[in-house]
């Protein structure tokens, strides 16, 4: 989240007009495609791996140019030995250096999070750079100020944010010209005294750290303009800040605060107190109606809690704790909280006096229908959608809610949030990450209301409260990215955001067949306020790859705008002032929207950006069509990513059988479409999301978009085996599918509705088509059991399936299926309690099969169940088959009339037992 404070970071950084006309220098080292960016008087080493190689070459060669470096950006993601010896030399070569950003934050783990640089000290040299003046250490590992920052006289901004800091030293009231100091996001858990010896300091970051006290020298920072204590443990303020005359920005949210200093109302300049979220409970009137005071989040008004409890007073007791099996859809929470896990994969902590009253609570997973699901251009799906009931009813405290997803694949500035929908819009909640395994991750947030959830993947958006003086807003996954906000480019507050996206630049050759075109990140704003800003807004974008300010052609230079009423792209080159430097691109806007920009010798830009930012959110699939090896009437239709293909059918080929993939095809995310049955082959039940033979199906990348249906037929199995086939085609399911000849004329058209056609193959019936279920399970014999308990065959358990109705799960259970195996059932087979039945029933089955006491155990399951009558149905059946193997073995002489023969309690073969 970036805030006024972050926007002066890199006020240094920025090359004026007159160095960005000095012709730029490029010295190459040994290995090739290594060049180092030396503009003016600026070093730009942060771009591109290898930076300290880079640099040592440099000072190894001493080129004329270097003696005028007065900027130099070099990351700290490199080995931390190579690092110390180059900062080594930085002192010697850089004589007039007046700017040094040492970051980390430039890579990103696996989950989205920054990663922090291996810098953990600085040498002692470094002191010997008498002109710096702005020195950025943010996102690395210092746990203690390195010594020779101290004797830097001549500093003026130091940025240690997001460090492992957990104090400062006293001697850091000895730099007399520093303006700006942020320590923002640290372990700080105490100031020195001496902060108040920085008579110039002007603007002060200490949020996000473990402060719980702020030293009364604070008061003497006369200079003090903006002081940013957010998100710390403090409970009071020292009256001295009443002192601070200069301070215009106080930001205070997020603390423990009961009271603040009375004297902070009467500040001349202050234009903005921000008290948030803390535990104010009573204010002075001129604080409370003062218009720059923001207090959402306190108890203002409400009665101070109640004292203690004296020792002898039993201790509260622990918070309830439920786990709801499948068969359960709602839940009661009290007054005294309750911490709820629900059988679907998902957890809610109600903290004591979330309500004030008994309240139901009623959930449900739906499937990821469109209608519930918002998805940006370059989101992705990672979850279903959880609905909690009541909607809209408001807790006194944020309830805490987990939601399960398999993670992502690695996904370079990409992130995970919970979306939710609220008065009809749908918005991401803060969201923090749980890892339980390898690949179960948790996504937990606050929410202080029911509605629809969802986990979505979606690109790394940055985000600012943008005031009327004015702000930078920078990308973190692409530090180059920049929006300048000038002072009044606004009336009122507003937020703003910004997405990047990149593009492969092989993709974008092969599509333009052009081998010297080039892209730059795709660059996405947004904001909440009126359309238009009241002053001009600077934008700053990187050339494209390979491309630099002095040496392109700007015939070839394309800004393209994407308009989102029409959804096409339009290149306004000529409309704007392109300002060009080494690296950058500039220009101004008064309006938010998706900014692009072309290197290309073509001219008709604007359709191929329709299809290069198609190609982006396109994903290659294919699809396969497979039929479970003891029953082919029962099909698996799945639509894969291509590379996760080869692993799925390599678990599945021992269960199914089929005939190879379909071709690659291309799908959005989110998009529709339908699997048809043809030739005599149509669904065997009535599902919700099938219709006259069609299955529908909507594409999400990260989900299993897989379906399991029976088919029949209306030909004659008997005479001969049926040879059908399922075709897929594109779009919401139409009232009438395209014809075959009709398709197959269609599938030449780069917009074809059809996608794939595979075979499908019902073979011929051996014999009676079995018991009136659909589905010949006699084809292939089962061999449920042992000869000590017996076997059952395929009929046998249809009809155990056909008696037990309801019952089902709390066999299933008994017969010891997990719940989550149960709920994907049920999903499935949604409105089909046949088909739940018999689906439970023979998996279960075929992993019995071969195993000693499966019977008894089926037996057992259907007693525990209270189902004695379909239990003793089954023993009926062992006992039929039983007294027919003794007849048969008497009819052959093998035993006499009167004799039993041990160890048989079944017929011996499945075929004995059918009759």
């Amino acid at each position: 989240m970036a805030t006024v404070l972050e926007g002066l970071e890199s006020k240094e950084t920025a090359a004026t007009a007159e160095d960005a006309a000095r012709p730029a220098v490029e010295a190459v080292d040994s290995r090739p495609g290594a060049p180092f960016l030396l503009a003016g008087n600026q070093l730009n080493l942060d771009i591109r791996p290898g930076g300290c190689h880079r640099l040592q070459y440099l000072c190894s060669q001493q080129p004329p140019e270097l003696l005028r470096v007065e900027f130099l950006r070099l990351s700290t993601h490199e080995d931390p030995g190579l690092l110390d010896d180059t900062l080594a030399q930085v002192p010697w070569s850089l004589l007039h250096l007046r700017s040094l950003v040492l970051k980390g934050g430039q890579s990103r783990g696996a989950l989205g999070a920054c990663l922090h640089g291996t810098l953990t000290t600085l040498p002692a040299g470094l002191s010997d750079l008498t002109c710096l003046a702005h020195l950025d250490l943010s996102f690395n590992r210092l746990e203690t100020l390195p010594t020779c920052i101290l004797e830097l006289h001549s500093l003026d901004a130091l940025l240690l944010s997001h460090n492992c800091l957990s104090e400062l030293p006293e001697a850091l009231g000895s730099l007399p010209t520093l303006t700006f100091l942020s320590v923002r996001h640290n372990c700080l858990e105490r100031l020195p005294t001496t902060l108040g010896s920085l008579s110039t300091l002007q603007r002060l970051d200490l949020s996000e750290n473990l402060l719980d006290t702020i030293p009364s020298e604070i008061g003497d920072l006369s200079s003090l303009i903006e002081l940013n204590l957010a998100s710390n443990r403090l409970q009071n303020l020292p009256a001295s800040l009443a002192g601070l005359r200069s301070l215009q920005l106080l930001v205070l949210h997020s603390n423990l605060l009961t009271s603040v200093p009375t004297g902070l109302a009467h500040l001349p300049l202050i234009t903005r107190l921000d008290l948030r979220d803390n535990q104010l409970r009573d204010l002075p009137e001129e604080l409370l109606d003062a218009p720059f005071v923001r207090l959402q989040g306190n108890p203002l008004g409400e009665a101070s809690p109640a004292p203690l409890s004296p020792p002898d007073v039993p201790p509260i007791p622990e918070m309830p704790r439920l786990f709801l099996t499948s068969d359960l859809d709602s839940f009661l929470v009290t007054p005294h909280g309750c911490s709820v896990t629900l059988a679907c994969g998902v957890r809610l902590q109600f903290p004591a006096g979330a309500t004030t009253t008994p309240i139901t609570i009623r959930y449900r997973l739906w499937l990821p229908e469109p209608h519930l699901v918002s998805l940006g251009p370059h989101d992705f799906l990672l979850s279903g959608v959880l609905e909690l009931q009541p909607h809209g009813v408001a807790f006194q405290q944020d309830v805490s809610l987990w939601l399960l997803f398999v993670p992502p694949r690695v996904r370079r500035c990409r992130e995970v949030v919970v979306r939710t929908r609220s008065d009809n819009s749908w918005n991401d909640l803060e969201t923090h990450l749980e890892e339980e395994a390898p690949k179960r991750l948790w996504a937990r947030c606050q929410v202080p209301h029911f509605s629809w959830f969802l986990v979505v993947l979606r690109p790394v958006s940055n985000t600012c409260l943008l005031p009327p003086e004015g702000a930078l807003l920078c990308s973190s996954g692409h530090p180059e990215v920049k929006v300048t906000f000038p002072s009044g480019a606004t009336e009122e507050p507003r937020q703003v955001s910004m997405q990047v996206v990149h593009m492969a630049g092989l993709e974008l050759r092969a599509l333009l067949e052009e081998a010297e075109a080039s892209v730059s990140p795709l660059l996405c704003l947004s904001q909440n306020g009126p359309p238009s800003f009241l002053q001009p807004v600077t934008v700053q974008l990187p050339l494209p790859p390979g491309v630099t300010g002095f040496s392109l052609d700007r015939s070839h230079l394309h800004l393209l705008y994407r308009t989102p009423s029409a959804a096409t792209w339009d290149d306004i080159t000529t409309q704007v002032v392109l300002e060009l430097t080494h690296l950058y691109a500039r220009f101004q806007v008064t309006h938010f929207s998706w900014y692009w920009l072309w290197y290309t010798t073509k001219t008709c830009v604007g359709g191929l950006a329709r299809k290069a930012w198609e190609r982006l959110r396109l994903h290659r699939v294919n699809l396969i069509a497979l039929q479970r090896r003891r029953d082919p009437e029962q099909v698996l239709l799945q639509c894969l990513p291509r590379n996760k293909v080869d692993a799925t059918l390599s678990r599945l080929l021992d269960r199914y059988h089929g005939p190879e993939p379909s071709d690659t095809v291309e799908m959005f995310e989110g998009e529709k479409f339908f699997a048809a049955f043809e030739r005599g082959i149509d669904v065997d039940a009535d599902r919700p999301d099938c219709v006259d033979g069609r299955i529908c199906f909507v594409f999400y990348s990260h989900l299993k978009n897989v379906k399991e249906v029976y088919i029949t037929t209306t030909l004659d199995r008997e005479a001969q085996a049926v040879r059908g086939q399922v075709s897929f085609y594109r779009g919401s399911l139409p009232m009438e599918v395209p014809q075959e000849a009709e398709a197959a004329r269609q599938r030449k058209g780069t917009d074809a509705l059809w996608m794939a056609t595979l075979p499908i193959k019902l073979p011929r019936l051996r014999g009676p088509q079995g018991s009136g279920q659909g589905t010949d399970f006699s084809l292939m014999p089962l061999n449920l059991g042992d000869a000590e308990t017996g076997f059952l065959t395929q009929s046998n358990l249809l009809s155990v399936a056909s008696r037990l109705g309801p019952d089902w799960p709390a066999v299933a259970l008994n017969l010891g299926m997990p719940y989550r195996v149960l709920q994907r059932i049920r999903h499935e087979f949604r409105d089909d309690l046949d088909g739940q039945i018999r689906h439970m029933l023979f998996s279960w089955a075929e992993r019995q099969a071969g195993q000693p006491g499966a019977v008894g155990h089926l037996v057992q399951a259907l007693e525990q169940s209270d189902r004695q009558d379909v239990a003793e149905e089954v023993r009926a059946i062992l006992e039929l088959g039983r007294h027919k193997y003794q007849d048969s073995i008497r009819r052959t002489g093998l035993a006499p009339e009167d004799s039993t023969v041990p160890g048989t309690s079944a017929s011996q073969t499945p075929e004995s037992a059918q009759a």
